[in-house]
């Protein structure tokens, strides 16, 4: 069973398809979350380190192509639909949680955030909508939507390429390390925010000193 599902995943990563594959993946994964994008690009870097193909820095530059089309396409999206589709995100739902994170964040970090939701789970659809839906300008928002989407790229292809060298005769077992090390990425970024948002000081009001012998 492995060996077909190897042989399948081979012939796949070894045809011209999988570049387009990448770049639509990354792009449909801005404004549709349940696209498995982070997954492919890793698994292409596992081959491109075990086999050479596809080549590396091609996957890195279609990746993200796509996710800089993708970003835009929510941001016009946004832009569109405004609010509208923000607020009808039912509270105590995991995206509700994520659209508040990101309009707290857009307010404290500005276009920065783009790039820290790339490796938030739900974080670059509910930023990237937010940003079009409070008419974040375009001139900003490109460049960082530029550096979010090489930085992504790079670090997906590259994960998978550390897996793929680690397990040069058995790709699978590198797709597995590939996508435990991204895992294992977003698990420590959400426990950093967590920490971070908990020593968040609050306002909060001195006692005024009470002199000796005041009753």
């Amino acid at each position: 069973m492995s060996d077909a599902i190897l042989h399948f995943a081979d012939e796949l990563m070894s045809s011209w398809w999988i570049y387009l594959a990448l770049w639509g993946f990354a792009a449909l994964d801005g404004f549709f979350p349940a696209i498995p994008s982070e997954t492919l690009v890793v698994t292409a870097g596992v081959f491109a380190a075990s086999t050479g193909e596809p080549n590396l820095y091609a996957v890195i530059v279609v990746a993200a192509l796509g996710a800089f089309i993708g970003d835009h396409l929510s941001y016009a999206l946004g832009r569109g639909a405004g609010g509208r589709l923000l607020d009808r995100v039912k509270p105590g739902t995991k995206r509700h949680t994520a659209v508040q994170w990101a309009r707290r964040s857009l307010e404290e970090r500005g276009g920065l955030v783009l790039v820290v939701a790339r490796y938030v789970p739900g974080g670059r659809t509910a930023v990237t909508l937010t940003m079009g839906s409070v008419r974040f300008p375009l001139r900003s928002f490109t460049p960082f939507a530029a550096l979010a989407a090489v930085s992504w790229g790079a670090y997906c292809t590259l994960v998978g390429f550390i897996g793929g060298k680690a397990f040069e005769d058995n790709p699978l077992k590198g797709v597995v390390l590939g996508i435990g090390l991204a895992l294992l990425v977003t698990l420590v970024v959400e426990l950093v925010r967590h920490r971070l948002r908990k020593r968040k000081p609050q306002a909060q009001v001195d006692p005024q000193p009470v002199e000796a012998g005041r009753r």
